[in-house]
């Protein structure tokens, strides 16, 4: 007896995929993201140092560069050791009303 369930075989009309989850992504995707984030940061402080002995002349610039490069790559570690937040989920709880007692008199039997 087939109740309707299993995988789905056909495609949607559509050629975009069908979302069938919130899902946050996968550990690796995360971790590909963060490493390449610091990647980055950290490519972008060899330039400055370079800047900086070109621009040695300049003592104020050199130094600029300088202030640049100096906490990047504290801020790439933290920036790559970082998880992305979690969602803000709504959950959906039963919250039935309060009864009210009764305002009436009853007949008390003593016995």
């Amino acid at each position: 007896m087939d109740r309707g369930g299993g995988a789905v075989t056909t495609p949607a009309s559509g050629s975009d995929p069908v979302l069938i989850t919130g899902a946050a992504r996968s550990y690796e995707e995360q971790l590909a993201s963060r490493k390449r984030k610091y990647v980055i940061m950290m490519a972008c402080r060899i330039p400055c140092l370079i800047a900086a002995g070109l621009t040695y002349h300049v003592w104020w610039l050199a130094l600029g560069f300088l202030a640049i490069s100096v906490p990047l790559p504290w801020i790439a570690v933290l920036i790559a050791n970082d998880r992305p937040p979690r969602k803000a989920e709504d959950v959906n709880r039963y919250e039935r009303e309060p009864k009210a007692i009764e305002g009436t008199s009853h007949r008390v039997i003593d016995g």
